[in-house]
């Protein structure tokens, strides 16, 4: 089925108003959004790509409706797991909490410029030779093996000091402070940039590197430009929103990577089955197209959704998991009576100070193994505790 120009066009005026909207309404003024606005947009941006679904539905029928159903959920999940890099160079650059909003926008729309040139990029390729489905297949089993190696040497790219920021701060002279969320700043009558502008550059470089992952992933389950554009796109749309909803939540998917893993792996050996029955490689077959059986997009559905909601699970009511709760709720309680205002009242610290010690108590019967796999420095957690049970009990005498 041919997508008319007329729907191309509505469809990426649609976009670009919401990323507008987006701006003027939520990022132009720097606040740090209410779990209740994050959770509300959150929802908002979920219905509308779900909705704009059943209008592929209408418009072009079954077969693109499950093939875009497929693609935003697979964006999606490659999406929350782009949003711990986020979190990891908004953390080593101190992003001041306000001006979070504005990066995080930047950064989706840098994905959504650099991730439509990769699809126009790849569907010609696709359109001219066949061939270019082995490499997406095995750039795809790739990734996945690097994402498990990953998670069993347990090693970490410092993705705050990629090449793009060296670069930068080789070229121009940049200062250490903010300035409001100022891209540039005036320090002793020169024109310097900002950490502000190096976080960009630090998330745009990211965002391509994303980008050579999630467009093959998804033309691993379509081959249509534009189902490939607007599952991208609304899967990126409300990730701003999604980053302060789960900001707390996001370390508890510790089987995120596994689970992305195993997707990324199957879309890479369905992009190969295809590619051996697209075949046109001489040194394969003779060149001609090897029989083999195709992956339809429902079974590719299944699986995809099957993967994330076993890793979704298995992160929360795992051991591990458990452990990782008790720990971070620990934590979160210690903190949160810290930053009582001096007026606090005393049944409002009562409170706070019973939960920390029966979520304490909790944590003492994880085992060592987990303790020492899931806390940074145990002198440092053993303090946060202690501070809050000593200010408490400063308070009470």
């Amino acid at each position: 089925m041919h997508i008319t120009d007329l729907q191309w066009g509505v469809t990426i005026a649609f976009i670009l108003g919401l990323l507008a909207y987006d701006f003027f309404f939520h990022v132009r003024k720097a606040h740090e959004p209410t779990i209740k606005e994050a959770a509300v947009w959150s929802a908002v941006y979920v219905g509308l790509a779900l909705a704009f679904g059943l209008v592929i539905l209408w418009w072009d029928g079954p077969q693109f409706a499950a093939e875009y159903y497929g693609g935003y959920i697979t964006e999606k999940a490659l999406s929350v797991d782009n949003l711990f890099v986020f979190l990891i160079i908004m953390a080593s650059f101190k992003v001041p909490r306000a001006d979070q909003q504005k990066v995080l926008l930047f950064g989706i729309i840098f994905a959504i410029i650099a991730r439509t040139i990769f699809i126009l990029l790849g569907a010609a390729a696709i359109e001219r030779w066949s061939w270019v489905f082995y490499l997406f297949g095995l750039i795809l089993i790739y990734t996945a093996g690097n994402l498990i190696k990953g998670e069993i040497t347990d090693t970490e790219e410092d993705e705050a000091n990629n090449f793009v920021v060296r670069l930068a701060k080789k070229l121009f002279h940049t200062v250490d402070y903010y300035d409001g969320d100022k891209l540039f700043t005036v320090e002793n009558g020169k024109k310097v940039m900002t950490p502000m502008l190096l976080v960009m550059v630090a998330i745009g470089g990211t965002d391509i590197l994303f980008a050579l992952d999630s467009i093959p992933a998804i033309f691993g389950l379509t081959q249509e430009a534009y189902i490939v554009f607007t599952a991208t796109a609304f899967s990126l749309m409300g990730l701003r929103q999604l980053y302060f909803l789960i900001d707390g939540l996001l370390d508890r998917l510790i089987y995120l990577s596994w689970g992305l893993s195993i997707i990324l792996a199957f879309i890479g050996v369905k992009l190969l089955l295809h590619a051996l029955h697209e075949n046109t490689l001489g040194f394969i077959n003779n060149g001609q197209p090897v029989h083999v059986f195709e992956i339809e997009i429902h079974h590719s559905l299944i699986v995809i959704v099957g993967v994330l909601v076993i890793t979704v699970l298995a992160s929360l009511y795992s051991p591990k998991g458990k452990a990782l709760g008790t720990i971070q709720r620990v934590q979160t309680l210690s903190q949160k009576y810290l930053d009582l205002p001096a007026d606090a009242s005393t049944e409002e610290r009562a409170k706070i100070q019973s939960q920390l010690e029966e979520a304490t108590a909790k944590s003492r019967k994880i085992p060592q193994k987990y303790r020492d796999e899931l806390i940074e420095s145990e002198t440092e957690y053993q303090d946060l505790v202690a501070r809050a049970r000593g200010e408490h009990e400063t308070y009470m005498s």
